[in-house]
């Protein structure tokens, strides 16, 4: 193993720790061991344990980014390609929910959620003449169905998909 590949086998290891058990529930040692690096590296490279989970949480939120590019001009298609992200990645929901019931309002403060968060209610504004407002609310709206789907999509994920792009379609009509 390269010392350079180690901060990628902290995040990893550190993500599926956290999608297990929580921040609280984590282990340091654990993560150390799955990542092949000692505790020292672990705090040299993220200083705390809070610390490594946001930042692990960035990470799987850059995934995302690259994986399912925002579309203002196709909301109801942009809602189906996260919830088909979402499912092909569970982790990354317990990921979110762990963060959120254990650092609440610190996602929205993470670098890269206000800067996807910005680009994205600027891109709702520049596509359809909203304010901040309303272009902020509509994303939080959308996202607020994807993710209620994620959780609960039902036997049948066609019918699901369909369902969802149905509802945005209706929102942003």
């Amino acid at each position: 193993m390269m010392a350079a590949d180690t901060p990628r086998r902290i995040l990893d290891a550190a993500a599926d720790e956290f999608a297990e058990r929580g921040l609280a529930g984590a282990r340091v040692d654990r993560i150390a061991e799955r990542a092949g690096a000692n505790k020292q590296r672990i705090y040299a490279y993220f200083t705390s344990k809070d610390q490594l989970f946001d930042a692990v949480i960035e990470d799987r939120i850059e995934q995302l980014l690259d994986a399912v590019p925002f579309d203002a001009a196709d909301l109801p298609g942009y809602a189906v390609r996260i919830l088909d992200f979402n499912l092909a990645h569970p982790s990354l929901v317990r990921l979110l929910l762990w963060h959120n019931l254990e650092r609440p309002a610190v996602l929205a403060r993470l670098p890269q959620s206000v800067e996807s968060h910005a680009r994205k209610v600027a891109a709702l504004r520049a596509a359809r003449g909203d304010d901040d407002w309303a272009a902020d609310r509509l994303l939080a709206q959308v996202l607020g169905l994807v993710h209620g789907v994620t959780l609960a999509p039902g036997p049948d994920l066609d019918r699901t998909r369909a369902d969802l792009h149905r509802a945005v379609s209706r929102l942003v009509g």
